[in-house]
């Protein structure tokens, strides 16, 4: 780990501290004296430049007033004594306000520069460009406004303050930095020198183990303390190492005695995991053996109300065709007496039509029933996967649970696609959707007599997803957290195995392989939802 860390020497660090805040410190200060030095000097440039173009436009007046350039021209001519002033114009306004140029000066070295008349509203103000500072000023008389005169002064004289500025700030800075360094190394050398010592005396103890060297006074007070906070360790750990040798021999026999224990110990130990392991083993058996009874427990319970349902269409069957046998005997004896009225036969005829047609609808119930009971029933006891109608299989599983569900009020809303059709397992569905219906019956409903259960049914991106909510009496905080779980129920002692979520939980998590969430507030229903992936047709 200490490779990869940067080595920093503290002479180094010392001395490129020092010069960085010189350095810093230098920069900011000469920088901003320079940047205020420059502000200044535009500012009494502007001043000046102000200066002559209120001499300038006080002088135009007469020569405006009596149109006479010539006398401008040789008064404008006196400026080039003024080396910093380059043009000047003059214009005169005629009576439509248009400008016109009226006289002029130029220096000889710099030539004559283009009239400026869209620009003399502009130029009120100093306005710095290309090099050279502008200025225009208006000439007024008795409140009228005669023209413009317009004044270009050259920034050289600036520009060679600024250098000569810059230069002597530099020879400044170069100065207290050669100061500073010379200062740092004083400094390093008188703080550095100290550590040196110390760490070569640190590196004796370390690398001879002799505890009995001591650190000798220094000058400076926070090393003088070091010293004595690292003599003072030393004293402490040399005490400590005699202690420690003291102690070895003892710790020796304890650890002789200690590794027979252990021996002892770790055979116990053995054996008690060894007997672990078989009880868990047997717990684990009887557990599979439970879920499975629970499993069978509940497709029984299902047998008898379906054996029970299917025998009263067939009731009424044997009834009918019961009754029609007697007719049949009746018409039969009249026909062999030659006594058979049409009537008789009519009659016959009428009330045969309406047996027949009770025999075939109880009929057609009775199979209905045991279809419908048969796929729930070879749904549950096979995992393969197959492609099959969601809606269909709904409709299955509640025909199966009808006879649970007509003794009471109760009512089972479904929301499903009738053309939702994917490949997945119909027998761990319906499982889980009669051990839910089942325990909604049984526990939510234990003080309602009109609950209400819903489940409704919807693919997105290849998974099913299935929400089941009932309006019952909820679950409460204690058992929600533990609902999942074995052998969890409230109806300890009454029948209840505390089984049926836990199938409901290992169904969707291990034969779907998908996901279930619960939320519920007592007293105010429970919602359960559980998506799983599918194939789509």
């Amino acid at each position: 780990m200490s490779s990869a860390l940067k080595a920093t020497s503290m002479k180094g660090a010392l001395i490129w501290v020092v010069m960085l805040i010189c350095s810093i410190t230098l920069c900011v200060s000469l920088t901003i004296a320079t940047l205020q030095d420059i502000k200044a000097e535009k500012k009494n440039l502007s001043e000046q430049l102000h200066a002559y173009a209120a001499i300038i436009a006080f002088n135009a007046v007469g020569s405006l007033e009596i149109d006479d350039p010539e006398i401008e021209d040789k008064r404008l001519a006196s400026f080039a004594a003024e080396p910093r002033l380059t043009n000047i114009h003059i214009y005169k306004q005629q009576e439509n306000g248009e400008l016109t140029f009226f006289a002029s000066y130029n220096r000889r070295d710099i030539g004559p520069y283009p009239t400026q008349f869209s620009r003399v509203e502009q130029l009120k103000n100093t306005l710095l460009s290309e090099g050279a500072m502008e200025l225009s000023q208006a000439i007024e008389s008795d409140g009228k406004r005669l023209g413009y005169v317009y004044v270009r002064s050259s920034l050289d004289e600036l520009s060679d303050y600024v250098q000569n500025r810059v230069l002597f700030d530099i020879l400044i800075a170069l100065c207290s930095l050669i100061g500073a360094f010379i200062l740092a190394i004083r400094l390093q050398n008188r703080f550095t020198q100290p550590i040196y010592s110390l760490l070569s005396l640190v590196q004796k103890v370390s690398k001879d183990k002799d505890y009995h060297v001591r650190v000798p006074a220094m000058e400076i007070i926070e090393f003088h303390n070091l010293g004595r906070a690292v003599n003072t360790m030393l004293d402490r750990t040399e005490q400590q190492i005699n202690k420690l040798q003291g102690a070895e021999s003892e710790i020796r026999q304890l650890n002789q005695d200690l590794e027979h224990k252990i021996s002892e110990r770790t055979l116990a130990l053995k054996s008690s995991n060894q007997d672990l392991l078989n009880t868990l083993s047997t717990l684990h058996q009887y557990q599979n053996q439970i879920v499975e009874t629970e499993k069978m427990a509940s497709l029984g319970q299902m047998v008898a109300g379906v054996a029970h349902e299917v025998n009263t269409p067939i009731g009424l069957g044997v009834t009918a065709s019961t009754l029609m046998q007697d007719k049949l005997l009746e018409i039969q004896r009249a026909f062999d007496d030659k006594k058979l009225t049409s009537s008789q036969l009519a009659k016959f005829l009428s009330d045969s039509s309406e047996n027949l047609g009770i025999i075939y609808r109880n009929l057609e119930r009775a199979a209905n029933l045991i279809r419908s009971f048969k796929q729930v029933a070879v749904d549950q006891s096979n995992d393969n996967r197959r492609m099959f109608n969601m809606s269909q299989l709904l409709n299955e599983v509640l025909l199966s649970l009808r006879p649970n569900l007509k003794k009471t009020q109760h009512q089972v809303l479904i929301e499903c696609d009738e053309q939702l059709e994917f490949e997945s397992k119909p027998g761990p569905i319906s499982q889980i959707l009669i051990n839910l219906i089942m325990n909604s019956l049984i526990h939510a409903f234990e003080q309602t007599e009109q609950g209400q259960i819903s489940v409704s049914v919807t693919l997105a991106n290849s998974r099913c997803f299935l929400h089941y909510k009932d309006n019952g009496c909820g679950v409460p905080e204690n058992i929600k957290k533990r609902i999942f779980d074995p052998f969890v129920t409230t109806k300890r002692g009454e029948g209840g195995s505390g089984l049926g979520m836990h199938l409901v939980y290992n169904l969707v998590t291990q034969a779907l392989n998908g996901k279930i969430q619960l939320d519920s507030t007592l007293g105010q229903g429970i919602d359960i939802h559980i998506d799983f992936p599918v194939i789509p047709k």
